[in-house]
């Protein structure tokens, strides 16, 4: 894992079951000087789903939502 991916895992995991925008991922994970977009953060969402999901195209973990972020389902 990179250290961007890392961070977003992290972010993730110490908020789980809770929605996180995209807006925050980007404040927290990236510094004032980098100029990501939502759609860097979409991606990265991409590639951390590719190694921790069962079925990528169909994740349980990274959960996805629409227009709003993303949050990590724990297992209960």
């Amino acid at each position: 894992l990179t250290s961007k991916e890392i961070g977003v895992l992290k972010l993730l995991l110490s908020k789980s079951n809770t929605v996180i925008s995209r807006e925050e991922i980007i404040s927290t994970v990236w510094s004032s000087n980098e100029f990501p977009s939502t759609r860097t953060v979409d991606n990265f969402i991409v590639r951390l789903r590719k190694l921790i999901e069962k079925d990528p195209s169909n994740p349980d973990v990274i959960v996805s939502h629409r227009g709003v972020g993303y949050s990590l389902r724990r297992p209960s």
